[in-house]
């Protein structure tokens, strides 16, 4: 996900894209301990969304509270 297509989203739908990663990223970090995990670099890739996201929640709220 490119940070121009995150900043186009509501902050509701940020808020249940993390949500939404999150429980994705438990679910691969399942699939690694039990060995399934195809690709190792998913889990990277989803942390990096999510920090994404978060990033651009803080900067909604700051511009909120001005």
């Amino acid at each position: 996900m490119r940070i121009r297509e995150i900043r186009e989203l509501s902050a509701d739908d940020l808020r249940q894209r993390v949500i939404d990663l999150k429980d994705q990223l438990s679910r691969l970090r399942f699939q690694k301990a039990m060995g399934q995990l195809d690709n190792p670099m998913k889990i990277r890739n989803i942390r990096k969304d999510i920090a994404r996201i978060n990033t651009v929640l803080q900067e909604i709220q700051k511009k909120e509270a001005k």
